[in-house]
């Protein structure tokens, strides 16, 4: 199948560059090499990604038992190839930085490329995985290499941030076991053959028992959810997004996330065509609605700003999952395009996030004193950032979140109002924070950071991307999602 060309140019490179890489003696050659295989890795993601976006214009192109191919999961495999990308870039100074100040131990830097690349072989597999058990081991797999990012830095807090990130996300994903094994036993007992690949699952779900399908899915949906950073089952995510690298942070919020949220989506597919889509429906939004203002009012006391970034993680994965609940065509596509620009806007904002760390030594918002002096671009990208992820007009995001509500308000006004309130309150704590920080002046003399050049060129394509897709939507981009929206038989 063409998804193995993504293999096929990961072991290519792996021969030409790892070799000399692995002789070298020297750190700083031995990162280059390192750094080099990493951006081109990401690099021919991409361009495999757009090959098969031009080639494959059919909603569903191909599938099998265990890989497949359609308009959804190239989205979303075009996304991360564009994160994971912007993200190796961004990386070639800050880990730069980090080796100089100790903060990364040379002797971990094999693990995190190692790490690195493979979690976004084994994110983009995930996408393409047909098979739910497979999907399960993929994600599985996501934990543990994201986790041993997330340990990299082999600080205390590190490590436990790391720890409690792997035993919250495997605890949840032994729930979603026990799903799986329902969802066959029930698939087996109605058709004769156990199912778990998600379109034959689409094409049997009206004959699968009402009761026993909302029981599955309850508790694959908690496996899922944790993935997401869906409250309650959260409580990982604002620790290891704050205490990770920042370019490990921008991967866990703006591609990691959506692993979980895809399995969601995929799943609320099957169940949009059983009996069980009312109760099902009711279900998510309940846990959009809590994850919403759980990181509403968790905003108000932050004063770390990975923190603050990370809780606004959880608030517009809230969203997307009240618009999965409601379930109608148009809330499916504007949560599609909102995926993309939520990955683009803190991939923005965790980059800006980590100059100013760089810059001030600390995450704590107190500390950050003349920051538009010292780091302009990053002050900038934290200010412009905000303002897209909040929706505010004229942003890429406001389109989708008007919508979104709409959509909302036709499904219930009391919901809407709710949702809307919550909103002023993230809106309300997310400015205060930034503008009170942002804005604090100081005769004090502080030495400015330089940043590496990758760094800034990484927010730059970020914003000018997120600007982009905002232009896009109107022509090319908007006849993508609705190729998406159609092939998932909305």
């Amino acid at each position: 199948m063409i998804v193995l060309n993504y293999v096929a140019a990961g072991i290519i490179l792996a021969i030409v560059l790892l070799p000399p890489a692995l002789r070298s003696k020297d750190t700083t050659a031995r990162n280059s090499f390192l750094d080099i295989f990493t951006i081109l890795h990401s690099a021919s993601y991409l361009a495999i990604s757009i090959y098969l976006l031009v080639s494959i214009s059919a909603p569903v192109s191909s599938f099998n038992q265990y890989l497949f191919i359609d308009s959804l999961a190239i989205y979303e495999v075009l996304i991360t190839s564009v994160i994971f990308l912007l993200a190796s870039i961004y990386g070639h100074g800050y880990i730069k930085s980090l080796l100089d100040t100790r903060e990364l131990k040379v002797e971990f830097l094999n693990l995190y490329y190692l790490c690195f690349n493979l979690l976004m072989v084994t994110i983009v597999y995930s996408f393409f995985a047909n098979n739910l058990a497979l999907f399960w081991i993929l994600l599985e797999l996501t934990t543990l290499f994201s986790a041993a990012l997330i340990a990299t830095l082999a600080a205390r807090e590190n490590i436990v941030a790391s720890l409690k990130y792997v035993f919250i996300a495997s605890t949840a994903m032994l729930f979603s076991v026990t799903g799986l094994i329902i969802l066959f036993a029930i698939t087996k007992q109605e058709t004769g053959t156990g199912i778990l690949n998600w379109s034959q699952l689409v094409q049997n779900a009206a004959v699968l028992p009402s009761s026993s399908f909302t029981l599955a899915f309850t508790f694959i949906f908690i496996g899922f959810a944790a993935k997401a950073g869906i409250v309650p089952f959260h409580t990982w995510l604002p620790q290891a997004h704050a205490k990770a690298p920042s370019v490990v942070s921008t991967i866990l919020s703006g591609v990691l996330l959506n692993c979980g949220f895809y399995g969601i989506l995929r799943l609320y597919i099957v169940a949009s065509h059983s009996l069980s889509n009312h109760i099902i429906s009711l279900i998510l939004i309940i846990f959009g609605i809590l994850s919403i203002a759980i990181a509403a009012f968790s905003l108000l006391p932050r004063s770390n700003i990975k923190k603050l970034i990370a809780f606004s993680s959880i608030e517009n994965m809230g969203f997307m999952l009240i618009g999965t609940g409601i379930g109608t065509a148009a809330a499916v596509y504007w949560i599609l395009f909102y995926i993309l620009l939520h990955s683009l806007i803190k991939a923005l904002l965790f980059s800006s996030a980590g100059i100013l760390h760089r810059q001030y030594g600390s995450n704590y918002m107190p500390r950050m004193k003349n920051a538009f002096k010292l780091q302009p671009l990053a002050s900038w990208g934290m200010i412009l950032g905000s303002i897209a992820i909040l929706g505010i007009p004229p942003s890429p995001v406001f389109l989708p979140k008007l919508f979104l509500l709409i959509e909302l308000g036709k499904y219930s006004l009391p919901t809407l109002f709710v949702v809307l309130v919550l909103f002023l309150v993230v809106a309300g704590a997310f400015a205060f924070l930034l503008i009170q920080t942002l804005s604090r002046s100081s005769d004090e003399e502080i030495s400015i950071y330089t940043a590496h050049w990758t760094m800034k060129l990484a927010l730059i394509a970020l914003f000018l991307l997120i600007i982009g897709a905002g232009i896009y939507l109107y022509t090319g981009l908007g006849d993508m999602l609705t190729n998406i929206v159609t092939g998932l038989g909305f």
